[in-house]
């Protein structure tokens, strides 16, 4: 029987019982990734847009952006202290690491993709193509052969909230940069708003979603060729009638964890199989808009929502390097 939960466009409180009923079973595929004694944790909160959350597994803390305050937010697992990375942050959205662990960002303002390198310092990866400034980096993954994969919707420059208004010269794509000549190309180019992407645990697939796709948002699927550097087949994989996809992750078993709302019941992160079955449902009060997975294990689901951050320990492990 579907569990509604009326007060959580108003209220959020920790689960004082196990298990948590915000970790809603749609299928029974699902049951072997919820953990029966771990909830929601709400570990951050105060923020006005969340989204980009990265894992840094070697200092121990989780970085993401709070886009309209300009700035990169962190949390630090051995004390839970909150504090400011990076302002102004150009308007920060997505954030990934590259294959050596260095932080690599989409940023509104600047309308570019950056690096920081070790000692702090920051390079420009991409901020053009034909000759023509990049509409507005949104979301951000590496694959294991080093090259660099981000979306470029209009979004950060449709006004002065999350960037700087400002008319787009290029066509929505999404871009590979290679890692060895540090070229990047445009391999996507007929999808409105592409948005959050990632790829399955072989590699073999990339996950797109179209973010002005109508009526609905859609998740793409696309078959990796070339050794990574190209792509072939599109077909759809997930059609998100009855709520809105943002960013993605992938588990280690290619279920796919979703950014989800938007509206009270919705909000949260819906959890798909490889075959694009609904498996789980998890229940937050704000709209998620982008996850990714940490911990020492990767088994522990950090959800960045519209203020806050929340997180839950899960009986599986995000991708690596994802």
């Amino acid at each position: 029987m579907a569990v509604t939960f009326p007060t959580f466009a108003r209220a959020w409180q920790p689960a004082q019982a196990y298990p948590d009923p915000a970790i809603e079973i749609l299928d029974p595929a699902f049951e072997s990734y919820r953990l029966f004694n771990a909830g929601i944790e709400r570990i951050a909160t105060g923020m006005r847009w969340n989204e980009g959350p990265v894992w840094f597994g070697d200092g121990r803390f989780l970085l993401w952006s709070d886009i309209p305050n300009d700035r990169i937010m962190k949390w630090e697992a051995s004390t839970g202290a909150v504090s400011e990375f990076r302002k102004p942050s150009n308007f920060a959205n997505g954030n990934t690491r590259d294959r050596q662990g260095r932080l690599v960002t989409c940023e509104h303002l600047t309308r570019r993709v950056t690096r920081t390198e070790y000692d702090g310092s920051i390079t420009v990866l991409m901020d053009s193509y034909d000759g023509k400034p990049l509409n507005s980096p949104n979301d951000v993954i590496c694959h294991s052969d080093g090259s660099i994969w981000f979306t470029d919707p209009p979004f950060g420059i449709g006004g002065y909230y999350e960037g700087r208004k400002a008319t787009a010269e290029l066509p929505h794509s999404v871009y590979r940069i290679d890692a060895e000549t540090g070229k990047g190309e445009a391999i996507i180019t007929d999808l409105k708003g592409p948005n959050g992407l990632c790829f399955s645990p072989d590699e073999s697939l990339l996950y797109v979603v179209e973010g002005r796709a109508t009526p609905n948002r859609l998740i793409h699927v696309y078959d990796v060729l070339e050794g990574g550097k190209n792509l072939g087949n599109r077909r759809v994989f997930l059609d998100a009638q009855g709520g809105t996809i943002d960013g993605m992750r992938c588990d280690v078993d290619g279920n796919l964890w979703l950014g989800w709302g938007m509206g009270e019941g919705k909000d949260g992160v819906m959890v798909v199989s490889p075959q694009g079955k609904r498996i789980g449902h998890i229940h937050l009060p704000e709209r998620c808009a982008n996850l990714c997975f940490g911990g020492e294990h990767r088994n522990r689901l950090f959800m960045a929502s519209s203020h806050s951050i929340y997180a839950l320990y899960v009986n599986t492990q995000g991708v690596a390097g994802g």
